[in-house]
């Protein structure tokens, strides 16, 4: 089973995030989506456990807003909690939407981002 992704035509293939502490990102992330990561010197990691990948860089400061990012994850009050006890600042509650539900949060940086299911 390959873990490569495949890369597709006019799809977002990859998500960059500017932050102000890289290994205070690293484990957010970890903490809330056990996400793992692959350094690239000090100011540069990349992110696989996605359908996309990602990065963190602190080359530049944090630009929160722009487009919501959202992630899946069927267990959405055990999500929330993960992302609350890591350190995230939940900006929406669980709330339902046509055919699903999200909760939306703020990571250390000030980024928001969502997370969803299916109902």
């Amino acid at each position: 089973m390959s873990t490569e992704i495949e890369q597709l035509d006019d799809h977002i293939d990859y998500i960059e995030f500017a932050v102000s502490d890289i290994r205070r990102s690293k484990v957010f992330y970890a903490d809330a989506f056990g996400w793992t990561y692959t350094d690239y010197g000090e100011e540069y990691c990349e992110f696989t456990d996605s359908r996309i990948k990602g990065g963190f860089h602190s080359m530049e400061s944090p630009k929160t807003g722009g487009p919501l990012i959202v992630l899946y994850h069927s267990d959405l009050e055990a999500s929330l909690e993960k992302v609350r006890a890591a350190g995230g600042t939940i900006t929406r509650e669980i709330f339902s939407f046509p055919g699903g539900e999200r909760f939306q949060f703020r990571d250390p940086d000030g980024y928001e981002l969502a997370v969803w299911r299916k109902t």
